[in-house]
């Protein structure tokens, strides 16, 4: 037996000791699993602390990510103030002009002359162009010697049955022979008036060759020269004139606003228009609406819109687009804020105590870069404009004048600008003796330099001004 024993072992002491390392990655892997729980638990408690802080006391919440670790922070604000606030209706518009009229010779001939610059604004009957009219004058000429004759042959006839009715009531001539003078004469009258009408139309003829302006109005470009052969059947004619004093403006709006502007013009109210560049940035002009076509188009649910402008000053084209703006009506004493201050229905109120609170608001209409609202704001608060990315509720904040920022700015670029006029004045000489001097040389050269030029204030001046004011 003992043979076997001593064989049996060596097996079976192997077994035991993966046993005993099986063991051991067991306890491991649960002393690991343990301690992730504890710190999950931990998490999840600490998470639901904050949470419940937050909702009882903001402002005894830790500082978040966005709060720069509870500095203060510095913003823009801007003041709530009431004031009226038009009703602006916006669209795209296309200047016209009030009337077109293209000039064309109504005669055909050479051009014998322009009276006109491009461009230039031209009154109604003023003269352009001649045309050559020495043909017209021909034919004029003609017709007048044929009236002359056929006048001179109506009044002998006239003399000749006056005599005839004198022989008749002596009876000495037959009564056939008067009637037959009589008619005589009344055909010759017919002839020397025929003779009349011509010598109207050739004289008519002969004025067509002087070509006036029939409207008042702005030229274009001539599209004929001097010794071109024009007449009635040329397309482009000779010049365009446009009436663009008063101009108008036609546009469309939605037909949503159709009932509130048919009631503004019932009423007789004047419902002022302004037109506003591409970037609308700069006013164009203001105008009042001028009429409603009678349709409304039934593909874009729109009806179109035209407006006059009075264009004294020429500045406004034909075929210009412009964005228009309809003031449809006015609400008065209307409480507004900044429109850069409003973020999804909500306001950053500046508090006494130099924090923030969050204020929400139901937003109204928009004039200009105030925009109406209705909340919990009072006339005079402040409200942060510029900053809005970086604020939580309670957060702490510095209020920055943006104009000594603006003025700190513009004194830096004009110190600049005097630094880079100096050194343009200096001669090469100078500039290479400037090249080779020392930190403290170069300063002390440039200053005696500023001095001898008038005394400029250093640019160590515009730096002191840059730096921004808080209050």
């Amino acid at each position: 037996m003992l043979p076997h024993r001593s064989h049996c072992l060596p097996l079976r002491s192997p077994l035991h000791q993966r046993g005993r390392a099986l063991w051991w990655g067991l306890l491991l892997i649960v002393t690991t699993l343990a301690a992730g729980g504890g710190w999950w638990w931990k998490q999840r408690n600490t998470a639901a602390d904050g949470a419940s802080v937050a909702a009882g006391a903001p402002a005894a919440r830790a500082p978040g990510r966005f709060s720069a670790g509870g500095q203060v922070q510095p913003v823009s604000v801007g003041v709530v103030r009431r004031q009226d606030v038009r009703v602006m209706v916006q669209a795209i518009g296309t200047m016209s002009a009030r009337a077109t009229a293209v000039v064309r010779a109504k005669v055909g001939g050479e051009l014998m002359a322009l009276h006109f610059k491009e461009g230039q604004q031209v009154k109604a009957g003023q003269l352009l162009a001649e045309i050559d009219p020495r043909s017209y004058q021909a034919a004029l000429g003609q017709v007048q010697g044929s009236l002359q004759r056929d006048q001179a042959l109506l009044r002998n006839a006239q003399l000749d049955l006056q005599r005839y009715k004198d022989l008749l009531a002596q009876d000495s001539i037959a009564t056939q022979q008067v009637d037959t003078q009589a008619a005589l004469v009344r055909q010759l009258e017919g002839t020397v008036a025929a003779g009349q009408a011509q010598v109207d139309a050739a004289r008519l003829q002969l004025g067509y060759t002087r070509i006036t302006a029939p409207i008042a109005g702005r030229l274009g470009l001539r599209q004929a020269d001097r010794g071109n052969v024009v007449g009635p059947s040329d397309a482009n004619g000779i010049v365009t004139i446009n009436l663009v004093q008063p101009i108008d403006a036609a546009f469309a709006v939605p037909e949503a606003h159709l009932a509130s502007i048919t009631r503004r013009l019932a009423e007789g109210a004047d419902l002022p228009v302004e037109l506003w560049d591409r970037e609308q940035k700069r006013r164009l002009a203001r105008g009042r609406l001028g009429a409603l076509d009678n349709a409304i188009d039934p593909t874009t649910g729109t009806i179109k819109v035209k407006a006059s402008f009075a264009n004294e000053d020429g500045g406004l084209f034909p075929n210009q687009f412009v964005n228009v703006r309809l003031q449809l009506d006015v609400l008065p004493n209307a409480l507004t804020v900044p429109g850069t201050a409003v973020q999804n229905n909500y306001v950053y109120l500046v508090q006494p105590d130099g924090t923030v609170t969050q204020r929400r608001i139901r937003v109204g209409v928009a004039d200009g870069d105030r925009v109406s609202v209705e909340g919990e704001l009072n006339d005079g608060d402040q409200v942060v404009t510029d900053g809005i990315d970086r604020l939580r509720e309670g957060a702490k904040v510095a209020v920055i004048d943006a104009g000594v920022a603006v003025r700190a700015d513009e004194a830096v670029q004009d110190a600049g600008a005097r630094r880079a006029a100096l050194l343009r004045s200096l001669t090469q000489a100078e500039r290479d003796k400037l090249a080779t001097m020392s930190p403290d040389e170069r300063r002390a050269f440039l200053r005696a330099r500023r001095q001898q030029a008038g005394g400029a204030a250093p640019p160590a001046a515009a730096a002191s001004a840059a730096s921004a004011t808080v209050r």
